[in-house]
């Protein structure tokens, strides 16, 4: 079986995971970069392999599965990391919370969806744009100092305004969390009620 190039991608994006985590431990500058670059590089391919299997119309049930999964790990991964590093710290923490409950909450809702009668819910424009901050976000943050050398604008430096992002993220994450529940619960109903 020909393994197609968007889950390819996924599964290179849950390969990079580990060193990812890996290369968070290196002290100085590589280790400011490095686990930025890698975690910039692996939310490209989430773009990408979206595109291409649109593009090329090579959807398949296993990217289905997987895409979402290397994500959820990717974006878990590296806010575990910034928490323990004290990057994301205080009532910040509640942010990322939010972030990591939405996504396990909303998987649930989608696998639960799915075995009704392949019931789905397509993502919506404003949660593409959620996480399109919710990434940069996060790649922000990774830079850590070696970031505020680079980014700094009046009081604002690099880990400023990866936390205002963050925030920002948090607040698009419960507005389109409750809506995607909002829809889900109402499509489950509507089933049950059809099936009647």
């Amino acid at each position: 079986m020909k393994i197609k190039i968007p889950n390819i991608l996924t599964i290179g994006r849950i390969i990079i995971v580990p060193i990812f985590v890996l290369s968070f431990y290196i002290p100085g500058i590589v280790g400011d970069l490095v686990p930025f670059f890698l975690f910039a590089v692996a939310s490209f391919t989430d773009y990408l392999d979206g595109l291409l299997a649109r593009l090329y119309k090579e959807e398949s049930k296993l990217g289905e599965l997987l895409d979402p999964i290397a994500d959820k790990i990717l974006v878990a991964a590296a806010l575990v990391l910034l928490i323990m590093n004290g990057i994301i710290k205080n009532l910040e923490v509640i942010a990322a919370i939010i972030i990591l409950t939405r996504e396990i909450l909303i998987s649930g809702l989608r696998e639960f969806l799915a075995k009704r009668k392949e019931l789905n819910l397509p993502v919506s424009s404003l949660s593409k744009f959620k996480t399109f901050i919710q990434m940069f976000s996060i790649a922000i943050l990774l830079t850590g100092e070696t970031g505020n050398k680079i980014i700094s604008f009046q009081d604002y430096n690099a880990q400023t305004i990866g936390i205002i992002l963050l925030w920002i993220a948090a607040f698009l994450t419960l507005y389109t969390g409750y809506d995607y529940l909002r829809k889900g619960i109402v499509t489950a109903i509507n089933d049950d009620e059809n099936n009647l």
